[in-house]
């Protein structure tokens, strides 16, 4: 018999990485089975669960910041932290401010029944969830294939956070695409800690690509973050079908290869360059975008130099610019040589200079061509949406595109992306 009783609202919300925003679909999910009533983060709720990040000290800060920023929303409110600041300082967490429960990685599965037992939720409630929030627009789902890494690069405190490697079998992978494409997405995007490590039932990432091709009715899929290696002749191929979409983040961290070995990345310069023409030799549209760090311990002006000119040799699409971050329990925490503030800042500034003329001039390449563009949300009258090479386009337009992937006839830079005039 169900009880005559009426679920807490949920806001479910996540900072970092597309394995988070994965994560949270997850849960978006199993909340959803369980009756829960979601409603979007920026709304007064009863119960907030922010999926938190720790890869740098900012992302700590914004962590702490959304935390308090929901007590604010509600203060009568419970709020819930999980995830990799969950996992590397729950003691930390616990003692802010208005911090309920705290829940780590390996726990995560368990989230509804924690919260069952915490009695912050009841299973079997009778009001079903009455808003979607982010998931209502259904047009980019994001889908965990894999976690953990054990690559322990010098400055990285994944590995410590998400240190149980695993993949999820190819299918529980199909059948969670299916479903998707049967709600209405039109992109999937294959996420995990090292996508490229992906292996279960002796089939590969490239195995798993195919077999999703053939079999799961994708009309876009789209890769999260690959290492340079693990972009081999026979993965690049599966390219040739049209749904795979022509982008590949390819991390490169530091373009000089004394502080990628000081990083202990597993290639140099050279290999990073060989896969990039590989890549653009098949694949001539595709989108190459990166991460960069600044200010690395024991960075010199010249080994800063030598990751400009390298940035500026492999004409990126778009680089995102991180200056170092001392993670607490990572080789590079006790490294000599610390880079200052100043300078960290200066570099900074100079590589997302780069980085501003980098990506205007990747997208200048496209003007005057026509290309698909996947719609997903409009604002004054003005819709957005992304190329499958990861270009934002922009459209007036007065009709509802939400989720329709449409030939766009594209026209001239605007905000970052390119505005156009729709081709009917």
């Amino acid at each position: 018999m169900k009880i005559k009783q009426q679920q807490p609202t949920i806001a479910l919300d996540s900072l970092g990485c597309k394995l988070n925003q994965a994560e949270m679909g997850i849960l978006f999910r199993q909340l959803s089975d369980w009756g829960c009533r979601l409603v979007s983060p920026s709304q007064a709720a009863d119960l907030y669960i922010l999926n938190t990040c720790t890869v740098t000290h900012i992302a700590d800060r914004k962590t702490r910041q959304k935390l308090r920023g929901y007590r604010r929303l509600n203060p009568n409110a419970r709020v819930v932290a999980v995830g990799c600041y969950a996992e590397r300082a729950p003691d930390e967490l616990k003692k802010l401010e208005g911090v309920d429960l705290v829940i780590g990685n390996d726990e995560k599965v368990r989230i509804p029944r924690i919260l069952e037992n915490s009695g912050y939720l009841q299973q079997g409630m009778e009001t079903p969830y009455s808003h979607l929030h982010e998931e209502s627009r259904r047009t980019r789902a994001f889908l965990k294939v894999q976690e953990g890494c054990r690559n322990f690069c010098a400055y990285c405190i994944v590995p410590h956070v998400r240190h149980r490697p695993a993949s999820v079998p190819v299918k529980s992978i199909l059948e969670e695409i299916k479903q998707r494409v049967a709600e209405g997405f039109k992109e999937i995007v294959i996420t995990g800690t090292e996508i490229g490590q992906y292996y279960s039932d002796g089939i590969d990432l490239s195995g798993l690509i195919e077999r999703i091709l053939a079999e799961a009715g994708v009309a876009r899929l789209r890769l999260s973050s690959l290492q340079p290696s693990e972009v081999t002749s026979g993965l690049i191929n599966l390219w040739h079908d049209p749904r795979l979409c022509p982008h590949f983040h390819l991390s490169l961290q530091s373009g000089s290869d004394s502080v990628l070995d000081r990083m202990n990345r597993r290639y140099c310069t050279g290999d990073y360059r060989q896969t990039v023409n590989l890549i653009r030799e098949v694949v001539p549209d595709a989108a190459v975008t990166t991460d960069v760090i600044v200010g690395f311990p024991g960075e010199s002006d010249d080994e800063f130099r030598e990751t400009l000119d390298f940035c500026r040799e492999m004409q990126f699409a778009r680089i995102h610019v991180f200056p170092y971050s001392s993670r607490p329990g990572t080789a590079a925490a006790g490294m000599p040589g610390t880079v200052s503030a100043t300078i960290k800042k200066e570099r900074g500034q100079r590589m997302l200079a780069l980085a501003k003329a980098s990506s205007q001039s990747f997208i200048e390449r496209f003007i005057g061509r026509t290309t698909e563009v996947l719609f997903e949300q409009e604002s004054g009258g003005l819709w957005s949406g992304l190329t499958g090479n990861y270009i934002r386009v922009y459209l007036k337009n007065g009709s509802d595109l939400t989720n329709q992937i449409l030939p766009v006839a594209l026209s001239k830079p605007y905000k970052g992306g390119i505005s156009e005039e729709l081709e009917v």
